[in-house]
């Protein structure tokens, strides 16, 4: 069973040196939690509305309470960053600001992220598509298309321009 403990805190490693990151990550994991266990949701419902009104509202990051997001979420310079409550995040997710993730269309699916993805400022990734494990998505990009693992993509449309290793070492440049 998870504890509350560890599921507030499963992205402060990701965050040791981003201070923003750990105090959004905290409450953006207690109203998760909320979300989550109907028995705590007189307890935390404080956490929710204050999540919701503060960061919503004035800060300016939408990810919703119900986002299914993985350990290891790192969040850089707030404003402007939108998450659709349909999008699937990995673990070791890295978004900057003026990022947009979800549909393309009014009920239309919403992108799935693998784990490791790091994400540019001023990002769009919409519709149906995947986005594999361990690719660097570079800023001002448009993603439109699934992205293959171990990737380097960038531009308006995004294009692979790298394919890489694990450890980062270019496999091949497609430039």
């Amino acid at each position: 069973m998870v504890t509350l403990y560890n599921f507030i805190r499963q992205d402060f490693p990701a965050n040791s040196e981003n201070t923003k990151g750990k105090i959004f990550g905290l409450f953006f994991r207690l109203s998760n939690f909320h979300s989550r266990n109907i028995a705590l949701r007189a307890l935390l419902s404080p956490f929710r509305v204050f999540y919701k009104i503060f960061f919503e509202w004035i800060v300016g990051i939408e990810i919703p309470a119900a986002a299914k997001i993985g350990a290891g979420l790192t969040v850089y310079h707030f404003p402007g960053i939108v998450v659709h409550r349909d999008v699937i995040i990995g673990q070791n997710c890295t978004l900057r600001q003026a990022t947009t993730i979800g549909n393309k269309t009014d009920n239309g699916r919403c992108p799935v992220l693998g784990n490791n993805v790091n994400i540019g400022a001023n990002v769009c990734i919409l519709g149906d598509i995947t986005i594999g494990d361990n690719v660097v998505i570079g800023a001002g990009s448009v993603v439109i298309k699934s992205i293959p693992s171990n990737s380097v993509v960038v531009g308006n449309p995004a294009r692979v321009v790298k394919r890489v290793n694990i450890d980062q070492t270019v496999i091949e440049e497609v430039i």
